[in-house]
């Protein structure tokens, strides 16, 4: 595990804090604007970003992918991870950039062949069921193994400038495990699921051989420029509130624990229906993301009380929708949050390749819209 220098405070760390949810009337850069709402700060108005916003539904990024010649050559070259990285932020002039990668990449790096082929979802190879298996993953130097990620950082930051803010991210262990002991997607990961109750202590295992290595490269993308990391949990809603709190939550809160005790800043997305969305509080990161399913006004009192920004939480399906009501329904997700928490607005899960263009400049010009209505 990283045990390098402590990393600098975030960009306008508040000092003091202000009272939360208040606007300003400075405009702000983007880069201060994601960071005051990430702190609970006044903001001139909230900012926007959009998970999975560099990819597929960008005519750009296809082209830059088929110079490419496979996903996993785009990711793994930091000009062109780079690349289609900031091409959203020039399209839409989103508030924040996010790296450009996969949350496979950790797999990878622990010895596991990932394949993408064929368009139906990666495959990994040799799958990880017994004590044996856990034993033989790597546990990698990510300075090393991973340095093109933070290449790719680095190259970014420089790109965007000291005025725009940049993310880094990683999956979640619970989300990492399902895709190594599976060895591909599922409908009910019924293999993983009967380990935590036949071997527990051999998942736990795996679960914490996995914190070990997402903390070191968290900590790496923070050092190589990122304002904050997201952790994603992209499975975690296959699993009762009570389940998860006894299998995946330990190893999820030695990864929080990890990146604020070297001053980082996290945002924590559970997907699931809703009932999950007290413990993302109770965990404490510094933001927690939505699934388009939860109940935002409700949970925002929640997270209003513990000091903790919401971020969220527009369903994909409705970028398909006319701009009047984008336009509306972003209106409606704000002022459930505005006034009561930080409130950074995104969609309740990553945008879906074949959205129309148009859905999203609607999504991004109501969101830049609301200075003029909240101040």
């Amino acid at each position: 595990m990283s045990t390098g220098p402590e990393l600098p405070d975030p960009v306008d760390e508040p000092a003091p804090r202000l009272r939360v949810g208040t606007t300003t009337a400075e405009p702000m850069t983007p880069r201060a604007r994601m960071m005051a709402a990430l702190h609970c700060r006044p903001v001139d108005r909230p900012p926007v970003w959009m998970m999975r916003q560099a990819g597929r539904y960008l005519p750009e990024y296809r082209a830059t992918r088929e110079r490419a010649g496979s996903f996993l050559t785009l990711v793994r070259t930091p000009e062109l991870a780079a690349e289609v990285t900031l091409q959203p932020i020039a399209r839409y002039d989103f508030d924040a950039a996010i790296l450009f990668s996969d949350i496979l990449t950790v797999p990878e790096a622990m010895g596991v062949e990932v394949r993408f082929e064929g368009g139906s979802g990666p495959t990994l190879q040799p799958v990880v069921r017994s004590r044996g298996d856990v034993e033989r993953l790597r546990m990698p130097d990510v300075g090393v193994e991973l340095r093109y990620v933070a290449d790719a950082m680095r190259l970014c930051r420089a790109q965007l400038g000291p005025d725009r803010a940049l993310l880094g991210f990683a999956g979640a262990p619970w989300t990492l495990a399902a895709y190594l002991v599976e060895g591909e997607g599922s409908k009910t990961f019924a293999t993983l699921r009967a380990m935590a109750w036949q071997e527990p202590a051999l998942l736990k295992s795996l679960l914490d051989r996995i914190a070990d290595v997402v903390i070191d490269l968290l900590l790496m993308q923070l050092e190589a420029g990122a304002d904050a990391v997201q952790l994603f949990d992209s499975w975690a809603g296959e699993l009762s509130a009570e389940d998860y709190r006894r299998f995946a939550l330990p190893s999820l809160l030695r990864i929080i624990h990890a990146v604020q005790a070297r001053n980082g800043t996290l945002i924590l997305f559970l997907r699931s229906p809703g009932h999950l969305d007290d413990i993302a509080i109770a965990a404490q990161p510094r933001a927690i993301g939505l699934d388009w399913r939860s109940d935002i006004h409700g949970v925002a009192g929640r997270a209003a009380q513990a000091g903790v920004a919401i971020q969220g939480n527009l369903d994909p399906a409705e970028l398909f929708a006319s701009p009047a009501h984008i336009a509306q329904r972003v209106r409606a997700i704000h002022a459930a949050v505005a006034g009561r928490t930080g409130h950074i607005v995104n969609l309740g899960h990553g945008v879906w390749p074949q959205t129309p263009l148009e859905g999203v400049a609607s999504f991004a010009s109501a969101v830049q819209g609301l200075r003029a209505a909240v101040l």
